[in-house]
């Protein structure tokens, strides 16, 4: 006797083998969507989040202000009428810097999320689908890695490089940032492959690039998607706190973690220097896990 799934993706390969179209099916994604939709969670953290990408994205919707206008005789002056977030030790409008920073931090996030998506699910498939001695062998490169926390990691790789710009740092987090998902695709792998609509799909002469792509990913990305959705906003913290040690990003970038950094040691008489970028920091952060609990929930069913 067969399971539901197995039934739905024979009579799918054998609907597309026979030229009719894929037979429409109720998906786990679209009863995800149904529960987010009505999980407030998601619905604060997804507000956040398109807040925070449109001002990474268009900062000039969010002030007319250029960050880099300066005047020394306001240094460090308080939140005003004039300045809502008051102004830098530079004298810069300290809002104006603050919405400018959210490109680069958001930019960063994103960029090593996906670097390490790529990098965990090509790895973790790989080494789940063929296992023996390929999956002894990515598993030993995978330890190695895991012996370097991020950020030391991260650390002594900026160390090194000449430059400290985006795609420096970027590729910092992606190269000590890939093994969990890495793990997370493997061990989902490894108990889809020999699934019974894995086995239907072999029989029907699928191959193996077919059956990896339309029957084994797709039940492997969604403990990797709620991962990573948790994930980048680890990212960004972690690229604040490379910035704010002294081996992140450099001058002339605006980002948060430089602000923090520049800030630290005028926190008794200008608070508001530190309070600011670490709010939207923290928000940022704070959308993100929202989302990705909120997805954990809707792709787990034993939650509903």
């Amino acid at each position: 006797m067969t399971d539901p799934q197995t039934e739905r993706v024979t009579a799918t390969l054998e609907a597309e083998a026979g030229g009719d179209a894929p037979l429409a099916e109720a998906s786990l994604w679209s009863d995800a969507w149904k529960s987010l939709r009505k999980n407030p969670f998601f619905l604060i953290g997804a507000f956040l989040l398109l807040v925070f990408l449109v001002m990474a994205a268009f900062p000039q919707l969010f002030t007319n202000t250029d960050p880099r206008a300066c005047q020394l005789s306001r240094s460090a002056d308080g939140p005003s009428a004039q300045a809502w977030f008051g102004y830098d030790v530079q004298g810069c409008d300290y809002y104006a810097n603050v919405v400018y920073g959210a490109k680069v931090s958001v930019t960063i996030g994103i960029l090593a999320m996906l670097g390490t998506l790529i990098i965990g699910v090509v790895v973790g498939a790989l080494a789940g689908y063929y296992g023996g001695w390929l999956d002894n062998l990515l598993a030993r490169v995978t330890d190695i890695f895991y012996g370097l926390p991020l950020i030391l990691g991260a650390f002594i790789l900026l160390a090194v490089l000449p430059d400290r710009g985006v795609r420096e740092v970027a590729l910092a987090l992606i190269v000590f940032g890939w093994m969990t998902a890495m793990r997370l695709v493997r061990s989902t792998v490894v108990s889809v492959k020999e699934a019974d609509y894995v086995q239907a799909a072999r029989a029907l002469g699928a191959s193996t690039w077919r059956i990896m792509v339309r029957h084994i990913l797709p039940n492997a990305i969604a403990p990797v998607l709620v991962y990573s959705t948790i994930y980048i906003g680890t990212l960004i913290a972690a690229e604040a706190t490379l910035t704010f040690l002294g081996i992140g990003l450099q001058l002339p970038e605006i980002s948060w973690g430089l602000q923090i950094n520049s800030a630290q040691n005028r926190l008794r008489e200008a608070a508001h220097l530190i309070f600011f970028p670490s709010a939207f920091l923290s928000l940022t952060v704070l959308s993100f896990i929202l989302i990705g609990d909120a997805l954990r929930d809707a792709l787990d069913p034993k939650q509903r």
